[in-house]
């Protein structure tokens, strides 16, 4: 992560420096910025955008954790740990059958499933800190959280309201056309982020354990009690349920896509008002104290995203002096001439560039060009947009987020096996989209 985060930076100031040799004052514009007053300005902005963006996710963080805990509490992680736990066992061998962090990747992945987007966020914290409890390396990222990130970053999505509700402002006539394109694409950047971390995970060696850990992973009661997020212990005496319910399970998750495709527009605006009651009311149902059972995750939750602020702020300042830098605008010229002879427009290329980087940048990228009337929300490049941001994460993001959380430096194979993931998921994106709206059958 160290040579990552000082090459961008070495390479923006490089461009920047370079057109800044050659600049000179527009005539018509004697006070335009120049190259490097640009640059300068770029992260200062990228600076006060990360802690505007920290401060704006404790709301949101406060509010899933609280839903979470309640959750938690009332024994839902645990329900659902035991339906997954077959197929999660195999995933991360690593991670005890009957520990929390079990419960807490799955309601990650439903929450990314859903395309919750933010609201996943607080999830996936929570299982990254329940990880690092086994973590007998503080510091350095294990195979499962490695795995954990990557699969995230993939972000298989069932559901893309986001993206649903923006091509119907924009005007789609049929705004959960991408549902189908989505699934496919992240489908692909799943299978291979779960690959390539499989494969890589032996290559890359983990240090010494700390003295302190010494013997292995602590013991899960002494995990809890140095915890900074409060749980209780895990039921050892919980039994999985058969191979047949996890599979039952994921077959009627996989019938709902058709739901989704006639009336995703329809549900969208229900999934996260129609969390919060469902949660709460099993909690209620569980004799759960509710009010104060939220409190103590929204605490938690607040806790978490003030830590994450200088993570945040290292991460976006290099995005944005690269944006700000016209690197991007460097690599996009050259790279549009090749790409669109495989389906990628030229038009599609900065979605593609920057949804690993920034989320905002391709958010705003992804709302440029479908409210464009020479492109539209409905024509194949608005298709493959739309399904780009729905289909994959913002890569630098998420990890920045979620190892900021744990202080874990050492990333390891987590960030290769992620942008290969993103590779597969633009790839995949392509792909189907040119068999759907490009005209190939």
């Amino acid at each position: 992560m160290n040579a990552i985060f000082f090459g961008i930076v070495f390479i923006a100031f490089t461009v920047a420096a370079w057109r800044q040799a050659g600049w000179s004052a527009p005539r018509d514009d004697p006070d335009a910025q120049s190259p490097m007053e640009a640059l300068g300005l770029g992260m200062i902005d990228s600076a006060e955008g990360a802690v505007t963006l920290a401060l704006g996710l404790i709301g949101v963080m406060g509010l899933f954790l609280g839903l979470m805990k309640v959750a938690e509490y009332g024994g839902l992680l645990r329900v659902i740990a035991k339906v997954l736990r077959p197929l999660l066992v195999r995933l991360f061998p690593e991670v005890p059958a009957d520990h929390p962090a079990m419960g807490a990747v799955v309601m990650n992945l439903s929450a990314n499933a859903l395309g919750l987007g933010n609201a996943a966020t607080p999830f996936g914290i929570r299982a990254m800190q329940e990880l690092d409890r086994l973590n007998p390396h503080k510091g350095t990222a294990t195979n499962a959280m490695a795995l954990f990130l990557a699969i995230n970053t993939s972000s298989i999505t069932l559901l893309p309201t986001g993206v649903i509700a923006l091509r119907a402002a924009a005007g789609s006539s049929d705004p959960a056309g991408i549902v189908p394109t989505t699934l496919v694409a992240t489908l692909c950047s799943t299978i291979v982020a779960i690959t390539s971390c499989k494969l890589l995970q032996h290559r890359f060696a983990t240090p010494t354990p700390d003295p302190v850990h010494a013997d292995g992973p602590q013991s899960e009661s002494a995990a809890y009690e140095e915890s900074p997020v409060e749980a209780p212990l895990p039921e050892t005496t919980d039994e999985a349920y058969s191979t047949r319910v996890s599979v039952a399970v994921l077959l009627g998750l996989l019938a709902l896509i058709p739901v989704t495709v006639v009336w995703g527009k329809a549900i969208a605006p229900w999934i996260v008002p129609g969390l919060m009651v469902l949660l709460l009311g099993f909690g209620a149902v569980k004799r759960v104290r509710v009010y104060e059972a939220f409190v103590e995750g929204a605490r938690d939750g607040f806790n978490v995203a003030v830590r994450i602020i200088p993570y945040l702020v290292a991460i976006l300042v290099a995005v944005g002096m690269f944006r700000a830098s016209g690197a991007m605008e460097l690599l996009i010229a050259p790279l549009g001439a090749v790409t669109a002879l495989v389906g990628l427009p030229t038009d599609a290329l900065p979605m593609a560039l920057l949804r690993p980087l920034s989320g905002s940048g391709a958010y705003g990228v992804l709302a440029s060009i479908i409210q464009d009337p020479a492109v539209g929300p409905d024509s194949y490049t608005g298709y493959l947009v739309s399904t780009m941001q729905g289909s994959t994460e913002t890569t630098f993001y998420v990890l920045a987020v979620y190892f900021g959380a744990v202080n874990v430096r050492r990333v390891r194979h987590a960030l290769p096996c992620a942008l290969m993931a993103d590779v597969a998921g633009i790839a995949g994106a392509v792909a189907i989209c040119l068999v759907l709206y490009g005209g190939l059958v």
